[in-house]
């Protein structure tokens, strides 16, 4: 009998020691970050992953061991995984990790569009991304966009339509999602414009308007010249002279532009050749900027009928044909 407690107390004592050793190798595995490298590491974990399976790739990756005491937290603590793309830093420990997986967001990327773009350069800077998901069909893009995209305005052509901007986005958005959010963005710009648009301007609609802005977001990158710019047009196109910028003429020259634009290009007519047609081209020839949205909704004032680039970035205005001829002779360095 005497063997038999002696016996059993050793067990017990052992059982005890054993214990204590669990639990203290449980929490140091709990109090022990994960082997992430300093830079940290992306986790795409995909819809319907278990945490177990999320613990076996960490542990593929060396970050960690699947062992029982992930077992174990995962039992105590069951967590609730989301599918998505994070950021693992290499400061998470076990719990914050189950914990992080739950709660943080998203890892999230950038697209910008940038003012100025025409549609064709906004579809080739959305191809060459490699997160967003493709669904744009190469030889059937523009289709796609005006009946996914812009089904609620009246327009034949996706041109000028898109907000420039930073957008941001996470891994699954696609380049149609992308496309809504820029439109929705340039409708709402568009909207605050012309509601804020001055008396006696000569535009019958907003849709003009984002005509207007476009030639003035290709005629300058300033933004102190851009009112300016938008009073020259406005006035032309009270008076009911021909706008005469360059920037439509090669608009409508589409691929046959290679960069220099000659005065037989001026001469030749299009749909887009302001220096042949009076009044506003049909559509807009880029996407322009609020700060262009702005301007041609409250154009300057003054009397000024001309402009031309003054060869320092910025343009010379001027009132009289004779003064701008005088700044062209200028430029060209005849004056």
């Amino acid at each position: 009998m005497k063997r038999l407690l002696i016996s059993s107390g050793i067990i017990v004592l052992l059982a005890a020691l054993a214990s204590l050793y669990l639990r203290h190798h449980y929490e140091r595995f709990l109090e022990t970050p994960l082997a992430i490298p300093a830079h940290g590491h992306v986790l795409l974990i995909e819809k319907g992953s278990s945490a177990q399976a999320i613990v076996e790739r960490l542990e593929g990756l060396g970050f960690t061991e699947a062992s029982w005491e992930w077992k174990l937290l995962m039992r105590l603590e069951p967590p609730t995984i989301r599918a998505g793309e994070y950021r693992l830093e290499p400061s998470l420990r076990p719990p914050q990790l189950l914990h992080f997986l739950s709660t943080a967001a998203e890892v999230q990327y950038r697209f910008t569009l940038v003012e100025g773009w025409a549609f064709s350069q906004l579809l080739d800077a959305l191809g060459r991304d490699e997160v967003l998901v493709q669904t744009l069909d190469e030889n059937d893009s523009e289709t796609l966009v005006l009946t996914e995209v812009l089904s609620e305005v009246e327009t034949s052509l996706p041109e000028g339509w898109f907000l420039p901007e930073t957008y941001q986005f996470t891994r699954g958005d696609t380049d149609l999602d992308l496309l809504k959010r820029s439109h929705q963005a340039m409708v709402l710009a568009l909207e605050q414009a012309w509601l804020s648009r001055v008396d006696d301007l000569p535009l019958a609609s907003p849709y003009e308007l984002l005509i207007l802005a476009s030639i003035i977001e290709k005629e300058t990158a300033l933004d102190s010249e851009r009112a300016e710019i938008a009073g020259v047009f406005i006035r032309r196109l009270k008076l009911g002279m021909r706008l005469q910028t360059d920037p439509t003429v090669i608009y409508g020259m589409g691929d046959a532009y290679d960069g220099n634009i000659r005065r037989k290009d001026l001469r030749t007519d299009t749909a887009y050749n302001t220096y042949t047609r009076s009044g506003l081209p049909p559509t807009p020839i880029a996407m322009p900027g609020k700060s262009s949205l702005q301007a041609a909704a409250q154009p300057s004032d003054g009397d000024t009928l001309y402009f031309v680039a003054d060869g320092k970035g910025g343009h010379t205005f001027s009132v009289t044909l004779k003064e701008h001829q005088a700044a062209v002779n200028k430029l060209i360095g005849k004056g």
